[in-house]
């Protein structure tokens, strides 16, 4: 039976937990992550794991945060006057907030303080600082 090697085409299920055993993501309910290794679609931390699995081979494996989304930069975060958006204008804390710089770029961002004066952004990835355990299970191989 083949085993994973870079260039192949993979199908991969798993359930991915965080320390406090939370479920952050479950390919049962999203379908299955399919991606080719060596192509940077996924963390390298993860194709490293699954290079040399079979089809049907299960591993759990634990990512450090700097291996998976980072670790939390207070650099991601912004202070905005409250007096940039308009008085009726609903911001609340955990609200996604899309802002556009001057630059041209735009950044989904999360609201994470609202005062009467001012708002803090979070541009951190929620997974941000988080060490990642995956349940996962190779099922197919497409060979390059």
């Amino acid at each position: 039976m083949q085993k994973a090697k870079p260039g192949d085409r993979v199908t991969v299920n798993y359930i991915g937990t965080l320390d406090d055993g939370r479920i952050f993501a479950n390919t049962n309910e999203e379908g299955a992550l399919e991606f080719t290794l060596g192509g940077d679609e996924v963390f390298p931390a993860l194709e490293n794991a699954i290079l040399g699995m079979r089809p049907g081979e299960v591993k759990n494996i634990v990512l450090a945060a700097e291996e998976a989304y980072g670790e939390r930069s207070e650099e991601n975060l912004i202070k905005l006057a409250r007096s940039s958006f308009p008085p009726d204008r609903e911001l609340e804390v955990g609200k996604p907030l899309k802002v556009d710089f001057a630059d041209g770029q735009s950044l989904l961002m999360r609201i994470i303080e609202v005062t009467d004066d001012y708002l803090i952004l979070d541009g951190n990835h929620a997974l941000a600082g988080c060490e990642l355990t995956f349940a996962l299970r190779l099922d197919k191989i497409e060979a390059d």
